[in-house]
């Protein structure tokens, strides 16, 4: 398996496509549930193949990730060449940006001398999308990149 399967609740969620997949091995409900109870090993092999499908597909579109921790910000903009990070630093340690009111008192303080910004850019590796993985398996989450932009137009 490349990435890590999907749990029970994106597995419900995605039943449609399942059954699709399913059907393209030619696996019928009934052949599903036999095949569950009398080679449980055979069946998960197939739920570890769904999930790589559906991490590939979902990876190879995503070009936004944020990670945000109480004193920093990790916003990814992940380009067909490579990632490009802006990375926010608070050094007030009295805020904590995954509150509202940390985040309020960023909004109105972020020129000030308790904010520090960084920029990088790193080449992928030979493969983007575990690259892009990586970054989720560490608390990065997908977004639209609305945060990122605006940093992007400030500091840029």
């Amino acid at each position: 398996m490349k990435y890590e399967r999907l749990t029970k609740q994106q597995l419900e969620e995605l039943r449609p496509e399942f059954i699709n997949f399913l059907a393209t091995q030619s696996i019928t409900a009934d052949e599903w549930r036999k095949l569950k109870k009398d080679k449980p090993q055979v069946a998960e092999e197939e739920l570890d193949v769904f999930s790589d499908l559906i991490w590939e597909g979902v990876l190879t579109k995503v070009s936004y990730l944020e990670n945000i921790s109480a004193r920093q910000m990790h916003l990814f903009y992940l380009t067909d060449k490579e990632m490009k990070l802006l990375s926010v630093k608070i050094m007030n340690p009295d805020i904590d940006l995954t509150t509202k009111v940390g985040f309020n008192w960023f909004k109105k303080n972020w020129q000030s001398d308790f904010v520090e910004y960084l920029t990088a850019s790193k080449a992928y590796t030979e493969d983007k999308n575990l690259d892009k993985f990586n970054l989720i398996k560490q608390g990065a989450v997908i977004t639209k990149g609305d945060l990122y932009r605006w940093f992007d137009n400030i500091i840029g």
